[in-house]
C-alpha cells in the first residue's frame, strides 16, 4: 500500500463546519456531493489494493442490504453522469485518472469502491433505530468494520465520549428527517501521529488522537436518503495534509 498520500489542503470552509457541536449539518444544495481533489488517483489505487488483498476487512453487506446498495450504485452513477470529471457510458464510467471502470452490478460495492474517493455506509431502520446493514470502509479512522456492522447508531458510537444521549437523539432524528434528494453534510477534524488513511482500531485499543501529532485529518460526512429502499448513506471523504501545512 502507498506509504503517504496528502491532499494539498484542507479547505478553511470544511475545518469551520467541522469546529461546530455535533451534528453540525449543512446543506449540500445543487453540486454534486461526490467529490474529487488532488488525492484521486492514489487514493482509488489504495482502495483498489485493499479490496483485492484485504476486502473482508473494508467490504460488509448483509442480506437485506443487498437491494439497497444496487440502488446506491445506480444513485451515484446519476451523480456520477452531473459531475464534470466523470464520464458515464452504457456499461463503463472514464474515471478523472482516465481510467475506465466496467459496471458489475452483481458488485455495486466491489465497482464504487474503485470509482468513488468515498466511504460508503448504508444504515437501515430497524425498530427505532437505524442500523449499520452494508459498507465499503477503506479508511476508517479509528474503528473497524467488522465490530460496527449489524449494529444501531448509539452501539457504533461506542466508546465515544461526546456521543451522548442528547447527540445520540438528535443525530436519530437526523436520520429519521433527511429526504430524498436533499442531502446534508457535516465535517470532523483530528490530529493523528500516523499518515495512513487505514486506521482500523478495534473498541478496546488506544485510540490514536493526540494534539501534537503531525497530521491533520478531516473527514466531509454527506448524509442522504435512498428514494426507493428508504437506506440512508453515510458518504465519507477523507482529506489527510502534514501538520505543518
Amino acid at each position: 500500500m502507498r506509504s503517504q498520500i496528502f491532499q494539498s489542503a484542507i479547505p478553511a470552509s470544511q475545518l469551520d463546519v467541522a469546529a461546530l457541536h455535533l451534528p453540525g449539518m449543512r446543506p449540500v444544495g445543487d453540486a454534486p456531493w461526490i467529490t474529487v481533489d488532488e488525492a484521486y488517483a492514489a487514493q482509488i489505487a489504495e482502495r483498489a489494493d485493499l479490496m483485492a488483498h484485504q476486502r473482508g476487512r473494508v467490504c460488509a453487506i448483509l442480506p437485506d442490504c443487498q437491494d439497497a446498495f444496487v440502488e446506491l450504485l445506480d444513485l451515484c452513477l446519476s451523480e456520477m453522469a452531473r459531475h464534470p470529471e466523470f464520464v458515464v457510458g452504457q456499461g463503463a464510467v472514464t474515471r478523472p485518472d482516465g481510467v475506465v471502470v466496467p459496471v458489475d452490478r452483481a458488485d455495486p460495492a466491489g465497482t464504487l469502491a474503485v470509482l468513488l474517493q468515498e466511504d460508503l455506509c448504508l444504515l437501515q431502520k430497524q425498530g427505532d433505530e437505524h442500523v449499520l446493514t452494508g459498507a465499503v470502509l477503506c479508511f476508517p479512522s479509528n474503528w473497524t468494520l467488522d465490530e460496527k456492522i449489524g449494529r444501531p447508531l448509539v452501539r457504533i458510537h461506542k466508546p465515544i465520549p461526546e456521543y451522548d444521549e442528547d447527540i445520540a437523539k438528535r443525530v436519530q432524528r437526523l436520520f429519521d428527517g433527511v429526504r430524498p434528494g436533499q442531502a446534508m453534510w457535516r465535517a470532523n477534524r483530528v490530529i493523528h501521529d500516523h499518515h495512513a488513511l487505514f486506521q482500523p482500531k478495534r473498541e478496546a485499543e488506544v485510540k490514536d488522537y493526540s494534539k501534537t501529532g503531525r497530521f491533520l485529518r478531516s473527514e466531509r460526512q454527506t448524509v442522504l436518503r435512498l428514494p426507493q429502499t428508504g437506506a440512508v448513506l453515510f458518504a465519507i471523504h477523507t482529506k489527510v495534509v502534514p501538520i505543518t501545512d
